[in-house]
């Protein structure tokens, strides 16, 4: 289905022909190319591939065939690599002209669904693993690697977090140590919930180089499959279930220096700058997330018959579906003004003005999410608690709510860290201005 839904809620504002200052005729040409897209190679197929755990290996060769993985990356995409690969538009769009408009627009279509898991199976390793790349990679590095990554040649994801250590990042144990030669570095540790690692080649990952804390962490470019001294298996997790969370252990791992991202001690800034891309990202899928569920919740109540009338019939049930209106609408104007904001602003400057406000906005599109998919479930009644029939989709979404809470940085954590950025950036312009007493 490509055409608008004109189910309450169902779609954003803009597409429900509202006027909007964030789009223009070029960004709403590219949702219905996009949208048509999606469709076609992925979304109508989503809930079948999602039953069966796995989205089949050639629909990630059909996206890299279109270059319709690329939207994943941060604006503004990498012009100059892009074009020396022969890619000069993403469905009619520019690559010089793209911006976080139209990665918003993407990152919407592609949770259209309803389900996190299918886009999640292929989008990791371009909007989370490659960045750090571009951005921080040497020019020998990037000259390796960058050329089969961005064609999806070979793929890969990030692995942060471990088993004793997610949003603590700064005391992640999995340790680098350089062999007497100084050749390479021998990596000993493991890593969990790794998002598609268990079909990468290569993965960004979270090191200590040095000593204990953020200021002994690094980042270093790990080969994956059948790479001695990894063993790679997957997890059954409750929601995403084709997104392939993986466990990575590593013995005695020998990782070439020269594939070192950044210098050593960068990694807690190269990690935490890559962490607003990938929150801003999550945050736009998450709500929309939670619009496929609050407008099939509509649809249900609209023919679900109760006491002699619809569900929507009863107060009660409007009230349900208001409250949880009206935080959706919300977090999705809020979304949008931080892509807009995104759109005029360099990376530097995003970073910093608006690190705190994305960990915030990630958060926040979490708890909307869970009020909505919660909504659903309930006025679902049983057909919500159960995997099949009329609530497959509302009971599959509410399962995915915990992978919208957790990962990218959990719920509690980014809420605190929020506010302490929120109070550095205030004290660092406090300052600028002489009157700081703080």
């Amino acid at each position: 289905m490509t055409e608008v839904s004109t189910t309450p809620f169902a779609e954003p504002p803009y597409l429900r022909g509202l006027p909007s200052p964030y789009y223009t005729p070029a960004h709403c040409r590219f949702q219905k190319a996009c949208r048509e897209f999606l469709w076609e190679h992925l979304l109508r197929h989503a809930m079948d591939w999602e039953r069966q755990s796995t989205v089949p290996e050639h629909v990630f060769e059909t996206f890299c065939q279109h270059n319709m993985l690329l939207p994943n990356l941060p604006a503004p995409l990498p012009v100059g690599w892009l074009k020396r690969l022969g890619i000069h538009d993403i469905l009619g769009v520019k690559v010089d002209d793209w911006d976080y408009m139209y990665t918003g627009i993407y990152c919407d279509e592609l949770a259209r669904s309803g389900l996190a898991g299918p886009g999640a199976s292929l989008n990791a390793g371009f909007a989370f693993g490659i960045p750090p790349i571009i951005k921080y990679g040497s020019e020998e590095l990037q000259e390796r690697f960058l050329p089969e990554l961005l064609t999806g040649k070979k793929r890969a994801c990030i692995a942060i977090t471990e088993p004793e250590a997610g949003s603590d990042v700064a005391n992640l144990t999995t340790t680098a140590k350089k062999t007497p030669d100084g050749k390479h570095y021998i990596v000993n540790g493991s890593k969990k919930w790794i998002t598609n690692g268990i079909w990468s080649d290569y993965t960004t990952m979270a090191v200590r180089t040095g000593g204990p804390g953020a200021a002994g962490l690094s980042v270093l470019l790990v080969p994956l499959k059948d790479y001695p001294g990894v063993t790679m298996r997957r997890l059954n997790v409750a929601g995403q279930k084709t997104g392939g969370t993986t466990y990575i252990e590593l013995d005695d791992v020998a990782v070439p220096v020269s594939n070192l991202i950044g210098r050593e001690g960068e990694g807690m800034r190269i990690i935490m700058t890559n962490f607003n891309h990938e929150r801003l990202t999550i945050a736009v899928g998450v709500t929309r997330q939670a619009r496929v569920a609050l407008s099939t919740a509509v649809q249900y109540c609209l023919k679900r018959e109760a006491f002699g009338k619809t569900l929507m019939d009863q107060p009660v049930v409007r009230h349900r579906l208001a409250k949880a209106g009206a935080e959706l609408e919300t977090m999705h104007a809020w979304v949008e003004q931080i892509l807009y904001q995104l759109c005029h602003m360099n990376k530097e400057e995003g970073d910093l003005r608006l690190g705190g406000i994305t960990a915030l906005a990630k958060a926040k599109s979490a708890m909307v999410l869970n009020e909505c998919a919660q909504c659903a479930v309930l006025l679902f009644g049983g057909n919500g608690f159960t995997a099949t029939g009329q609530g497959e989709l509302v009971e599959a979404i509410y399962r995915d709510v915990p992978g919208a809470r957790i990962p990218g940085g959990s719920e509690d954590v980014l809420l605190d860290l929020s506010v302490r950025q929120l109070v550095k950036v205030y004290r660092t312009e406090e300052k600028k201005l002489g009157r700081s007493k703080i």
